[in-house]
């Protein structure tokens, strides 16, 4: 199953014994994104703001203050439960005056930020791969040609008198299909080679 996003900002309330509970979702890039959004959406005059977050093997949450358990982890298990990815999302609640023990917490908060994510509009989660590419000029039309086949996009190039040198990002999946068809279309003469750090 494709890992998807959110193409756009969602939000859902519930009412559990006149507390109320607002989760709002959305997608983002990095731990770093996805703090400072979280940061913004809460509510600091709210008697809560449980959170969570996933990016890749990253992910985090947050009880904030609600016993152990009850609010964070039921809001990541949502996230996952929906397969989605660079997604955060926190679950801000207003006390009612009654006390929903833990199992409620849990179905409050759980079930509030996964209706929100049900119903949030979806896009399919591109992972980019960064990669560098070296070849002759007489290569440079045909090279471009198979770039624009694979959904790569130019993020540097230049000249020299070794020929012409790119960045690139391209999906991920496209990656060794570009290197097959490079290979065959210079005979080897171009090297496409894999960038883990995009600043290389």
């Amino acid at each position: 199953m494709a890992l998807a996003t959110l193409a756009g900002p969602a939000q859902f309330a519930l009412e559990a014994k006149k507390s109320r509970f607002l989760a709002r979702a959305c997608s983002v890039d990095s731990p770093g994104a996805a703090l400072a959004w979280l940061q913004q959406a809460s509510d600091p005059a709210a008697t809560h703001n449980c959170w969570a977050y996933r990016i890749g093997a990253n992910y985090r949450s947050s009880d904030d203050g609600e016993p152990g358990g009850s609010a964070g982890r039921p809001i990541l298990a949502a996230i996952e439960g929906q397969a989605l990815d660079h997604v955060a999302v926190v679950v801000t609640r207003w006390y009612g005056g009654t006390n929903l023990g833990v199992g409620g917490l849990v179905r409050a908060y759980g079930g509030a930020a996964a209706e929100c994510l049900r119903t949030a509009p979806r896009r399919e989660l591109v992972v980019w791969q960064h990669a560098s590419l070296d070849c002759d000029f007489a290569l440079a039309g045909a090279v471009h040609g198979l770039l624009d086949a694979s959904g790569a996009q130019k993020l540097h190039e230049h000249f020299d008198e070794h020929g012409l040198h790119l960045r690139l990002r391209l999906p991920a999946s496209s990656y060794a299909a570009l290197a097959d068809r490079l290979r065959d279309a210079s005979r080897g003469a171009a090297s496409l080679r894999s960038l883990e750090n995009p600043s290389e």
